[in-house]
Order: C-alpha cells, then sequence, then structure tokens
C-alpha cells in the first residue's frame, strides 16, 4: 500500500504542470503523505512487531526444557528400575548364605566358604547403595524441572488471551490515528484539485501520448505546435479562423486533415471532363481553374494535385522512384522529437513523402503518415522507414 500511494504521488508530480494552481500544495502534500506512511511503519515495528517477536521469543526456550524433561524422566525411571532389580537380587543372596550353592563355595575348605559368602554381600551392598544414589539424584534433577515447568506453563498459556488482545488494540490504535491523519491529506489534496478544475474546467491541455501495446493507431494525440510565426502556425491560425502570428507567411495551399478520406465519385467529374477534352488549358484559363479549385474542398485539391503531379512526372504511368500510394512532399520546419516507436524523427530542413494510412480509421486530426525521402532512396522499404508526424511541423512543398 505504501508503494502504491507513492506511486500515485509521483504519477501526479509527473503530470501537474509549473503554470498550474496549487502545483507547491500538491507536492507538500505528498511529502507528508511519505512522511505519514514512514512514521506509521516505525511505530508498529516498536509497538507490534517489537513485542510480539520477545514474546513468541520464549517459545523455542520452552520446548528445550520441555525436551529436557522428558529426558530426565528417562533416565529417572532407569535408576529406579535398576535399583528395584538389585533389591530382589538382595533377596536371593540371603537364601545363598543359608544354603551354598555355588561350586566354587563346594570346592573352597569349610573355613574358607564363610569369607566368600561375605565378600558377596558386601559387593551386592555396595552395588545397591550405588543405584539407590543415582536413584536419588536422577529423582532430584527430573523433580526440580518438573515444578519449574509445573509453575511456568499455566501462567504461559493464560498470558496469551491478554497478550494478543494487548496487541491488536495497540495495532488498531495506530492504524485509527493513521487514517484519521491520511483522510485530513486526502482532503486538503481533494480542495487542491478541486480549485485546478474550477479554474481551468473549460480549457483543454495537452496530452502527451503514451505507448500502447499491439495498437498502431495514434490515440489522443494533440501535436505541440511549432513556434509562432512559422508557415504551419499561420496555415493552421487560417485554418481555425485564429489571428494569424506575427511575421507569419505568406498564405499557401491549404493542409487537408484527412489526405485518405474517401472522396465522392460527383467530385472526380470536372477533372474527367478536363480529361476528355485533352487535358489542355489556356494560359488565361488559369485564373478561372485556381479558383475553381479554391472552391472545392481541400482534400480534393490536394488530391487533384498528387494526381496530376504523378500523370505528368511518369508520362501517364506509375513513378517508380516514389512509395506506394504517393501523394505529395513536405518540408520539415522545425526539429520534432519522437515520443513513440512508430514516428518519425524529424529535422528542420528534412522532406518527407506524404503516404495515406492503410487504414484511415487510425489517422488522428494533425498528424500525417509518411517516409523522410533520404531513408526511402537509402532503403526503398516502407515497413522499415515509415511513421506518422504532426502536420504542423511541415510545410508543402510538392
Amino acid at each position: 500500500m505504501h508503494e502504491a500511494s507513492k506511486k500515485l504521488n509521483e504519477c501526479l508530480q509527473e503530470v501537474y504542470e509549473p503554470d498550474w494552481p496549487g502545483r507547491d500544495e500538491a507536492s507538500k502534500i505528498a511529502e507528508n503523505n511519505d512522511l505519514l506512511w514512514m512514521d506509521y511503519h516505525q511505530k508498529l515495528v516498536d509497538q507490534a512487531l517489537l513485542t510480539m517477536d520477545t514474546y513468541l521469543g520464549q517459545f523455542p526456550d520452552i520446548k528445550s526444557r520441555i525436551a529436557k524433561r522428558g529426558r530426565k524422566l528417562v533416565d529417572y525411571d532407569s535408576a529406579r528400575h535398576h535399583y528395584e532389580s538389585l533389591q530382589t537380587a538382595k533377596k536371593k543372596d540371603e537364601a545363598k548364605i543359608a544354603k551354598p550353592v555355588s561350586l566354587l563355595e563346594k570346592a573352597a575348605p569349610q573355613w574358607c566358604q564363610g569369607k566368600l559368602q561375605a565378600h558377596l554381600v558386601a559387593q551386592t551392598n555396595l552395588l545397591r547403595n550405588q543405584a539407590e544414589e543415582e536413584l536419588v539424584k536422577a529423582q532430584k534433577v527430573f523433580e526440580e524441572m518438573n515444578v519449574d515447568l509445573q509453575e511456568e506453563l499455566p501462567s504461559l498459556w493464560n498470558s496469551r488471551v491478554g497478550f494478543y488482545v494487548n496487541t491488536f488494540q495497540s495495532i488498531a490504535g495506530l492504524e485509527e490515528n493513521f487514517h484519521r491523519e491520511m483522510s485530513k491529506l486526502n482532503q486538503s489534496l481533494n480542495d487542491v484539485l478541486g480549485g485546478l478544475e474550477k479554474q481551468h474546467g473549460s480549457n483543454t491541455f495537452t496530452v502527451k501520448a503514451q505507448p500502447s501495446d499491439g495498437a498502431p493507431a495514434k490515440e489522443n494525440k494533440s501535436p505541440s505546435p511549432p513556434p509562432d510565426g512559422s508557415p504551419a502556425a499561420t496555415a493552421e491560425a487560417r485554418a481555425n479562423h485564429e489571428p494569424e502570428p506575427a511575421g507569419a507567411a505568406a498564405p499557401g495551399p491549404a493542409l487537408p486533415k484527412s489526405p485518405s478520406q474517401p472522396i465522392p465519385w460527383d467530385l472526380w467529374e470536372p477533372a474527367e471532363a478536363s480529361e476528355a477534352a485533352g487535358g489542355t488549358q489556356e494560359p488565361g484559363d488559369t485564373a478561372a481553374g485556381e479558383a475553381a479549385s479554391n472552391s472545392l474542398p481541400a482534400v480534393v485539391v490536394e488530391t487533384f494535385s498528387a494526381v496530376n503531379g504523378a500523370v505528368e512526372g511518369s508520362g501517364g504511368g506509375a513513378r517508380v522512384d516514389l512509395p506506394p500510394g504517393f501523394m505529395f512532399k513536405v518540408q520539415a520546419q522545425h526539429d520534432y522529437a519522437a515520443t513513440d516507436t512508430d514516428e518519425l524523427q524529424l529535422k528542420a530542413g528534412d522532406v518527407v513523402l506524404v503516404i495515406p494510412f492503410q487504414n484511415p480509421e487510425e489517422q488522428d486530426e494533425g498528424w500525417l503518415m509518411g517516409v523522410k525521402e533520404s531513408d526511402w532512396n537509402q532503403h526503398k522499404e516502407l515497413d522499415k522507414c515509415q511513421g506518422v508526424f504532426p502536420e504542423n511541423f511541415t510545410e508543402r512543398v510538392q
């Protein structure tokens, strides 16, 4: 959750423009948000995790003591059984003294039999005494450990409820304070963004394009305008009925917004009629022809120019030195840094051969598809060098 909160604040700081109101407040809120998370983490460690580790740390020691008590119980039982076996042997020895049965006793002289019997009795008593001492010692060690565990285990067992209740109450209190402070920061951020919406709710802002997986279309792109005074800016301002920038160049041909837009069949009639008449035109009819062209849509004018240029340049056949579907040439008036893999990197002065989109629906307003003339002359392959570029960074040259 902390990482998600940091990513959200980083995203907000990245998209927040410097001239937008409330930028400093938003930055301060992001800093306080991170500090609040760090403080919450530290308090959780100090008041919950360390206490829990201390409580759980005693269980391995208790388990080892319980296992040791089990081993001492085995020793105690072994010593007890050994002592009991010696007690049984003592009774048998007493019977031997009354009636000797061993070969040694039978073979010994009469005066020596008493000494042998006394020696056997003394040896048996010694073993019995050692066994008794070991039994007492093993019993004492076991009982001491058993008594200590009997006193500690019930109290440890009963303490678990109080410990876990206190720990969970501490965690709940930390979470309550944390969410209370976090809600204040969120409300402050909401107020800042609300003020931004009120001041700029009716304006439109430039949105940077983000690459999309498997989608060649340029969606929601708004190319940045070139510097004021450029021919492209003048043409765009004239097309939008806006005042022309200072130092604008002379009027030029209107640039089509969608070169690949289909043309109604009836709009081709004037061109067909002209070709049927032999394709000749008197010099005095030039002005009339230009006036007629100006009365047609910009798309029709540009298409007529591209068709006529292809026919004139090849003597009625297709020009093999230009890419398929070539429409017209443009020249870059300003540098353009590509922001995606399917965009062209332009330098001022680059000549671009404009071609139509394979799918007209993929074309965004203000963007053209083309290939730089230098790349086309070198590779002759569209797949390697074609790309889209902003129309308002270029000027029509042919």
